[in-house]
């Protein structure tokens, strides 16, 4: 195939207008006052309820819940809100089957769990339309606290630290605050802007400075932000991909999954994206699920995704994998790529089955097959480029994430971390959040002597 004939298979307009918009509708529609109301009674309000343990940011669901009964859905923001500030996205792309629907009573082989996601949606919801606030600023401290990068950490951290009394200058290397929840989640998870109508919401606080466009590294050093504020919180999240680590990757058609992904989020008309007909994803987490079902969406024909491991290793948790599946995509487990064929265009890709031997480490089994694609999507995880910290004499690096203890501090005095770019994350927003939330609580304690 020439590359001219290879070029013809990608393409706009695979899918008509109403096509896509049925396609990128909202994955989960919001709750019905009666079906919440429903929903809300299924909960059995636990004493020591494993649903709050679950949840990262420990927001007290049956007490927020029990709210909601009463018809008290401000109060029942509050209980959210108070514990994850973005409590509204998490309710759209939490995993929450894995962490506290997964950990309800309910959530038996006879029973579905409360559907805790849905019903703090419908709690947060009303909450970003409201002149009123929730939260209001403490006396000010004359402190100044400088936090980079605009995503779930900083957010978090910064409007913390502002209802704390402290004013907060936010350093977002993007166009457009948010982080990954603004460029990196499936546009079908948070529809009608709603990762910028948090952010809104999150800077009506007061006290918070966003400066867009500028960067760690190329605008400014850590240390030049050591010198002019009395703290800093680093939440760069992770900003390269990973490589696959094979010859001709640099072949057009071979693509970022989540550079993709940010073009989706970020387009006016879906239907001007160019589509491969036969699409092929590397990779098990959420971005892998988030990029083929995407790719399904916008029209491929055929959406190949391709783990090293079986089903059980997948980042991706079970209902994204089954998500998947459902919209079309393929998932083929136990093979890892060792080839990209093309000339002037990727045409082929060609896999090796794995599997693992007697002490748990992945072995090549020998036998290959290839999938063809005019399309290959990397999705293979991120690293932090290190080199953006500049000089990072003291501030300790492990496996290229920055090294932290359980309060969010760094080796540095004066210097916190949080989100995907420090060590032993899970690279969750709800994780993120709550380190963000952590830190600027120990940043408040340190600088007010405590």
């Amino acid at each position: 195939m020439s590359k001219s004939e290879q070029q013809a298979d990608i393409r706009s307009n695979r899918l008509d207008k109403d096509e896509l918009a049925g396609n990128f509708g909202d994955l989960h529609p919001p709750l019905s006052r009666s079906e919440a109301l429903i929903a809300a009674d299924r909960c059995y309000f636990c004493y020591d309820a494993p649903c709050t343990t679950a949840c990262p940011t420990g927001i007290d669901i049956p007490g927020f819940i029990q709210k909601i009964r009463s018809n008290n859905i401000r109060g029942s923001a509050h209980t959210i809100l108070r514990e994850n500030i973005m409590g509204g996205m998490c309710a759209r792309v939490c995993p929450t089957e894995v962490l506290c629907e997964e950990a309800c009573v309910r959530n038996t082989h006879e029973e579905k769990p409360v559907e805790i996601g849905l019903l703090q949606r419908y709690a947060t919801d009303p909450i970003f339309d409201q002149e009123s606030p929730l939260f209001s600023r403490a006396a000010a401290t004359g402190k100044k606290v400088a936090v980079v990068g605009g995503g779930p950490a900083g957010l978090s951290c910064a409007h913390r630290l502002a209802v704390l009394g402290h004013d907060v200058v936010v350093l977002n290397r993007d166009d457009k605050p948010g982080g990954l929840n603004e460029y990196g989640i499936a546009a079908y998870k948070t529809i009608n802007d709603f990762a910028q109508k948090e952010v809104e919401y999150i800077l009506s606080i007061g006290g918070i400075e966003l400066r867009n466009g500028e960067a760690l590294g190329k605008d400014f050093t850590l240390q030049d932000l050591r010198d002019s504020y009395d703290a800093v919180f680093i939440g760069v999240g992770l900003g390269s991909t990973n490589k696959i680590g094979l010859d001709h990757e640099s072949l057009p058609g071979v693509g970022s999954a989540i550079e993709y992904i940010a073009e989706i989020r970020q387009a006016d008309d879906l239907g001007k994206l160019p589509v491969g007909r036969r699409v092929v994803v590397i990779g098990g987490g959420m971005t892998a699920i988030d990029i083929a079902v995407q790719s399904k969406r916008l029209g491929a024909e055929v959406v190949d995704l391709v783990y090293r491991r079986g089903p059980e290793q997948m980042g991706a948790s079970r209902y994204e994998q089954n998500l998947a599946q459902i919209n079309g995509v393929t998932i083929h487990h136990w093979a890892k790529p060792v080839e990209l064929l093309g000339n002037d265009y990727v045409t082929t890709i060609r896999f090796e089955r794995t599997a693992l031997d007697s002490n748990g480490r992945l072995t090549s089994k020998g036998d290959r097959f290839e999938l063809a694609a005019d399309t290959v999507f990397k999705a293979i995880g991120q690293i932090l480029d290190v080199g953006v910290l500049g000089n990072t004499a003291g501030l300790e690096i492990r496996h290229d994430r920055i090294v932290v203890n359980e309060a969010g501090r760094t080796t540095l005095p004066d210097v916190w971390a949080g989100g995907d770019c420090v060590a032993g994350g899970d690279d969750l927003t709800v994780t993120a959040v709550q380190q963000g939330k952590v830190a600027a609580i120990d940043i408040d304690r340190r600088l007010r002597g405590e």
